[in-house]
């Protein structure tokens, strides 16, 4: 396969003492992973060199300095930096953060460049990450700022695709951050991405309520009734198949959830909660809506098992087959639109996802 051919996946490096250099080398100890993709680690080759010693694995780096360097079949390492620095595995300090962040810089102006194709982020900590010049919750806002779209952190499994109205927004503030003009922008974005991204021709999207049991007609909170059965009423005749609000009690335990393409969760825990519980370590966390694709595993730095050689490396692994995955599609989907008279190419491209 051509260089051109092969997708160039982009890997931040993460937290450097948590998990991620360890999942990063397990991904791709699996020399297979290269036949379809091209990695460039945005880091350092001394610091990749300090963890294949640590992990006691006969993984190979190719280091370049620029990116235009990198070489297909070779898992590629672009020098960021390259002082050493002190890795102290398993502990919160500010050089995780600040070399985490220097990692997702210049990983994200590659991508906004397009020097690579898709973004694979590692785990970052959300504490120390803070700067004066990095003061975001987390990837999901940054990539908002830098990149163009609506974003929407879009949860994904085999079978399971869970949105959230509201990300990394305090329990308090839920309420008042659920609004008409967001309902109808996530479920837009959610929807233009199920077909584009998924390759869905006609989406079928459930929304889960605010309050316990949708409010129970007013008696535990009026948002239901009054926020968002309006949004959807108007969602649904403007020709969306937009279902809800469901009780999130019941709505997994049901099974219910699998008659649908998506579910819109109102808040974090909400869509989390359930999704980690029936896809945790396979999980991948997709930041729809943006002009670039990024994803990354769906658990943090785990700290306690940094260094030791046990971190599960599914759901990282996962993050990468779906960047890819969700490039392609949508660079087919794409292409089919730029050509109005292969619209039935198109439908039949569609259906058979």
């Amino acid at each position: 396969m051509s260089r051109e051919d092969k997708i160039v996946v982009g890997i931040s490096i993460g937290d450097i003492n948590g998990i991620g250099s360890e999942i990063i080398m397990k991904t791709f100890e699996d020399l297979r992973m290269l036949e379809f993709c091209t990695p460039v680690i945005f880091a350092s080759v001394k610091l990749m060199s300090f963890f294949k010693k640590q992990f006691e694995t006969d993984i190979n780096f190719h280091g370049i300095d620029k990116i235009e360097d990198l070489v297909p079949k070779k898992i590629n390492v672009l020098n960021v930096w390259k002082e050493h620095v002190d890795v102290t595995f398993g502990e919160e300090n500010p050089t995780g953060g600040e070399y985490a962040i220097k990692s997702l810089k210049a990983a994200v102006e590659a991508l906004k460049n397009k020097k690579i194709d898709v973004l694979v982020t590692a785990p970052i900590n959300k504490s120390n990450i803070q700067s004066e010049s990095f003061n975001f919750p987390g990837h999901t806002d940054y990539l908002a700022q830098e990149l163009e779209g609506e974003s929407l952190m879009l949860l994904i499994s085999e079978n399971l695709r869970i949105g959230l109205l509201t990300d990394h927004v305090a329990v308090k503030d839920v309420v008042k951050n659920i609004t008409r003009e967001r309902i109808d922008k996530k479920i837009n974005t959610i929807y233009h991405t199920l077909i584009e991204d998924f390759g869905i021709e006609k989406p079928k999207i459930a929304v889960l309520g605010i309050n316990p049991h949708t409010g129970d007609n007013g008696v535990i909170g009026d948002e239901d009734d009054t926020v968002l059965r309006p949004a959807l009423d108007n969602i649904r005749n403007n020709g969306k198949m937009v279902f809800g609000p469901y009780a999130a009690d019941s709505f997994f335990g049901s099974g219910n959830y699998k008659n649908f393409d998506a579910i819109i969760a109102s808040y974090h825990d909400q869509g989390l909660i359930p999704f980690k519980t029936l896809a945790f370590g396979k999980g991948v966390n997709f930041t729809a809506g943006l002009n670039r694709i990024r994803t990354s595993p769906d658990h943090g730095t785990a700290f306690d098992l940094a260094g030791k050689n046990t971190a599960n490396f599914e759901s990282f692994r996962e993050a990468v087959f779906s960047a890819v995955s969700i490039f392609e599609t949508r660079r087919e989907y794409n292409e089919i639109s730029k050509k109005p008279l292969q619209a039935s190419r198109k439908r039949a491209f569609l259906k058979k996802k």
